[in-house]
């Protein structure tokens, strides 16, 4: 009976000491990710808000910050082995344009009734998705786009849509699976409401570049942003931005396949990506930040222009904090509040005012303010002449 005592406490001790262990264990563990709300190393439960979700990854899948910048810094010197940087890219108005069937309008319906007499470029770009109602034109040059870019990035979509659709519209991009593979996020996948960022990007910030129409979505990564002109193809779209115009589609057009607004930027990623590679260059090329290169590109777009604005901002606004004012500057114009002879523009609404008398008298541009967002969206200095501006018997 002794004997059989002692086996038994020997038994309980070894079992104890085993329990402890990995009790122990489990409280060592930095607990790197977790997957259906274990963590993946030591199988510890974890709360559900734990880390980062990154389930367009894998279902269930969330990451701690150290695991997520340890991936970040292995990924990257892979990538940039082979000569790579991370590009994001947005879905909608940006490389297509889909509208619901219900909102076509009558004078579009030649898009329904006569898919077969529609010129060859836009019958291979316009498509019927059966399943989600809705009829989708994809941008002219973006699968050449899609096919130079992939050579220079490791590309991610990035949409404020459903996941079901950001799905859809990878399969019409890339029927391959050639460009995308995993890296489909959606709007599921955002962890900020109504905002995107890149903190479900397992890309370095310093790496990355997004293009995208709007913004203001970007709140913290406007640095990595180069803004696309918005693609409106369905009238539908007019309408929601409540532009006073006709779309594509009502004026049986399309962008330009060699001169539009893909072909433009894929120029410009070709060219900050050789800046950022360049040989030249004395840092090493972990601790370059494209974002710098990005800035640089920019404000070469106006560099030699002094710009003066006239009746463009609000009675008693600060005109340094107005919308326009900052992207002159970031697009290297000089910007004054006053005019002198070494002010080459005058941008206004009014060629009434003084200053654009002015402007006129002195031979110097007088321009309406797009004649600034053309040039930003086109990354060059628009021709003048394309920018008139309506005379109002009003002074300043």
């Amino acid at each position: 009976m002794g004997e059989h005592c002692g086996t038994t406490m020997v038994r309980n001790a070894s079992t104890s000491s085993s329990f402890c262990g990995s009790s122990l264990k489990r409280n060592m563990c930095p607990h790197p990710g977790v997957y259906a709300g274990m963590c993946m190393r030591c199988g510890q439960e974890m709360d559900d808000e734990f880390g980062v979700a990154f389930g367009y990854i894998h279902k269930k899948l969330r990451l701690a910050s150290d695991e997520i910048s340890r991936l970040r810094d292995k990924d990257l010197k892979n990538l940039l082995r082979d000569r790579k940087l991370y590009l994001i890219l947005d879905l909608d108005h940006t490389l297509l344009h889909s509208a619901q069937f219900p909102d076509i309008t009558v004078e579009e319906g030649y898009l329904h009734n006569q898919m077969d007499a529609l010129p060859d470029n836009l019958k291979s770009s316009l498509f019927r998705v059966e399943r989600m109602q809705m009829m989708t034109k994809l941008r002219p040059f973006v699968h050449s786009f899609l096919k130079e870019a992939s050579n220079l990035f490791e590309m991610y979509i990035y949409t404020m849509g459903e996941r079901p659709y950001a799905l859809e519209m990878a399969k019409l991009l890339d029927p391959g699976d050639n460009y995308f593979s995993s890296r489909i996020i959606a709007q599921g996948d955002c962890t900020q409401r109504n905002q995107k960022g890149l903190d479900v990007v397992l890309g370095r910030e310093s790496a990355v570049l997004i293009l995208d129409d709007t913004e203001a979505v970007w709140g913290k990564h406007k640095e990595n942003l180069l803004l696309m002109e918005r693609y409106h193809f369905f009238a539908s779209s007019c309408k929601e931005f409540g532009l006073n115009c006709k779309s594509l589609s009502q004026l049986k057009s399309d962008e330009s396949e060699t001169e539009g607004a893909l072909p433009t930027v894929l120029k410009i990623l070709q060219r900050i990506h050789n800046l950022f590679f360049d040989e030249e260059r004395q840092n090493n090329l972990e601790d370059r930040d494209v974002r710098q290169v990005l800035k640089a590109v920019g404000k070469e777009v106006l560099k030699d222009c002094k710009v003066v604005f006239s009746r463009v901002f609000p009675t008693n606004f600060p005109a340094e904090q107005h919308t326009l004012w900052k992207m002159a500057e970031q697009l290297g114009a000089t910007c004054s509040t006053e005019i002198d002879p070494s002010v080459t523009h005058v941008v206004s609404t009014d060629a009434g005012t003084y200053k654009s008398r002015w402007a006129v008298r002195e031979n110097k541009y007088l321009v309406h303010p797009k004649w600034i967002e053309a040039s930003k969206y086109m990354w060059r200095k628009q021709p003048e002449e394309n920018f008139p501006i309506s005379s109002h018997a009003k002074n300043k």
